[in-house]
């Protein structure tokens, strides 16, 4: 007793801890949570963030085609990130932030976080696809959207412009999963999902699954393009989000904690009921 009295005062003495510190600590847990998950749960997060983001798609080439306005469609398209921030699923490249806090703050290890990776990114495209096949079975009348909206990927190929676009969407992506760490506000987090999700589809910026999506559809619909055109897009914009979300912004973002805080955060021991915050479940 007299030490847990002691640990109280020494943490009242201290004060509640700076904004910084409060989501780096909501981020580590949040990271522990998805790794500490069974395969099933893993899988089945992934699963449902593809057919999530697919409704946006959806929305995107609906709009598209009834109004020919790329503005409009892209506001459309949040509709997918809405879903993603509220249903609790995830994208690939959610994770570049919350895992990688939990590995920097010793408390995960690199395999966890290559196991997250794989099985997120392999059926948040699994998911994509099946949704999308309903999507192109059921509407034909947006054929003609679909491909005009993929067959830019590749034809802008492989070289420094759209290597630069998939280093923004990486970052963009990242960031949006930062601001939604930092506020436990609902609408908060709603603007920072439809944010960034207005920025990926309006540019647009190349977003690994994202773009697969689009592509699918259009290869569903008989894109002038096959899947091995989508294969070396895919891999191309892989590697571009994760320099873009891992090295612009996860690891800036834990230089901008600075050392003390990371040292602070290492040396607690896991919290054991680490897992998102209420508001997203």
């Amino acid at each position: 007793m007299a030490g847990t009295a002691t640990e109280m005062a020494q943490e009242l003495d201290q004060g509640p801890p700076d904004k910084l510190t409060a989501t780096f600590e909501r981020t580590v847990d949040e990271g522990l949570f998805r790794l500490q998950r069974t395969t099933p749960g893993l899988l089945a997060t992934g699963m449902v963030g593809g057919a999530d983001v697919t409704l946006g798609v959806f929305a995107l080439l609906i709009v598209k085609t009834d109004s020919g306005s790329d503005l409009l469609a892209a506001l459309a398209f949040s509709v997918g990130f809405v879903a993603l921030t509220l249903a609790g699923s995830e994208l690939f490249t959610e994770n570049f932030l919350v895992p990688i806090a939990s590995v920097a703050a010793r408390k995960a290890n690199v395999p966890q976080v290559l196991r997250l990776w794989g099985g997120t990114a392999t059926t948040n495209l699994i998911g994509g696809w099946l949704v999308v096949g309903l999507v192109t079975s059921g509407f034909p009348r947006l054929r003609d959207a679909s491909i005009h909206v993929a067959r830019q990927y590749p034809e802008i190929g492989i070289g420094w412009r759209s290597f630069a676009g998939a280093l923004l969407g990486g970052a963009v992506i990242t960031l949006m999963t930062w601001m939604e760490r930092s506020t436990e506000s609902v609408p908060g987090k709603l603007a920072a999902a439809v944010g960034a999700a207005f920025l990926l589809a309006a540019a647009p910026l190349n977003h690994v699954i994202v773009v697969s999506l689009e592509m699918f559809a259009a290869l569903q619909y008989g894109a002038p393009f096959g899947y091995a055109d989508w294969a070396g897009v895919a891999v191309w914009y892989a590697i571009g989000n994760s320099i873009g979300g891992i090295g612009m912004v996860s690891g800036l973002r834990l230089v901008q904690l600075g050392r003390d805080r990371l040292e602070a955060e290492q040396q607690k021991p896991a919290r054991t009921d680490a897992r998102r915050d209420d508001t997203t479940e």
